[in-house]
């Protein structure tokens, strides 16, 4: 197999390549004097099973297009096989209209990736599942909760502990988490006037004397995260933790971060951490790359992903 980085997250690619005891293929990705993107791969990859790695985070749409066009130059390159691994699918949370003439962006995304060349695609924590039905090729998305339990564990122990989704759609993903704790779940109930705000309006569950952990896939602008955590401890909560998959962290979010009544936040490195998050007192970062460097390695054995949930 190949690894073929992206400019997204470069450390966490070279992570999965040491992980997988390989080195990244040489090639280049730069710019234009008009910022128009240009790939070049400086190596033979005829006929191999080739991995290109890329989030598509800030600035999603440069990096969209370093992910089309690099797929597009290793397809004319003659690769066999070329899976786009992409720890954070950015354009995710657009997977259905929510008002009149509004795009369905996952979709053209979802086409875009296929059309350009892509056999297969892996990602992580997909912000909703039927997203793997736009792609017309096969999606293998991870889950992050295997990772995270056992760090809930280490840092806040198994006992008193209440998990909670921030809303109803994230009730899957906190369940999942809350049956491997053994723990109790609750749901923030909130009303969202429009995108990057919202209004906590009750909290559904007793979370009175407990230590509450709120599990999200993305957290970007911070403000809904806050607010909940607020309300859970005007709700009686003895405390409010949070682990999120994505952290996103647009504008200020860092410092309202910080500012809120969060213990601690830990996010994963699927999105390439900026020193704004390194250097907060609030924010935690884990690693993934172990994890997507076995689907990877799984891939290409053509054995099976899932097992590693087993």
């Amino acid at each position: 197999m190949k690894l073929v980085s992206g400019n997204s997250n470069r450390p966490m690619a070279e992570a999965m390549a040491s992980g997988l005891g390989i080195s990244l293929a040489n090639a280049s990705i730069r710019r234009f004097a008009d910022m128009e993107v240009f790939v070049e791969i400086h190596e033979n990859v005829r006929g191999e099973d080739v991995f290109v790695i890329q989030s598509t985070s800030y600035p999603a749409n440069d990096h969209v297009m370093e992910l089309l066009i690099t797929i597009d130059a290793l397809r004319r390159a003659s690769a066999r096989r070329i899976t786009a691994v992409i720890p954070y699918f950015g354009y995710g949370r657009q997977d259905r209209k929510v008002g009149s003439r509004t795009p369905i962006s996952a979709k053209l995304v979802a086409n875009l990736l296929t059309e350009a060349g892509s056999n297969r695609i892996l990602t992580l924590d997909l912000h909703a599942g039927q997203i793997q039905g736009f792609f017309d090729i096969p999606v293998d998305n991870l889950y992050a909760a295997p990772g995270i339990v056992p760090d809930i564990r280490a840092m806040l122990g198994d006992s008193n502990l209440t998990i909670v989704s921030p809303d109803v759609g994230g009730v899957f993903r906190a369940r999942q988490i809350a049956q491997r704790l053994d723990a109790d779940l609750a749901i923030v109930d909130k009303r969202r006037e429009r995108a990057g705000v919202s209004e906590v309006l009750n909290i559904i569950g007793d979370v009175s004397g407990r230590r509450c952990i709120i599990v999200d896939d993305i957290v970007d602008s911070g403000g809904t995260l806050c607010n909940a955590a607020t309300a859970l401890l005007e709700a009686g909560a003895c405390g409010v933790d949070a682990y999120i998959v994505h952290g996103v962290l647009s504008g200020s979010a860092v410092e309202r971060i910080d500012a809120s009544e969060i213990a601690s936040m830990t996010i994963t490195d699927s999105i390439e951490p900026t020193p704004e998050i390194l250097a907060s007192q609030t924010l935690r970062v884990i690693t993934v790359a172990p994890l997507m460097a076995s689907a990877v390695q799984r891939i290409s054995e053509e054995s099976s992903v899932s097992s590693l949930f087993d």
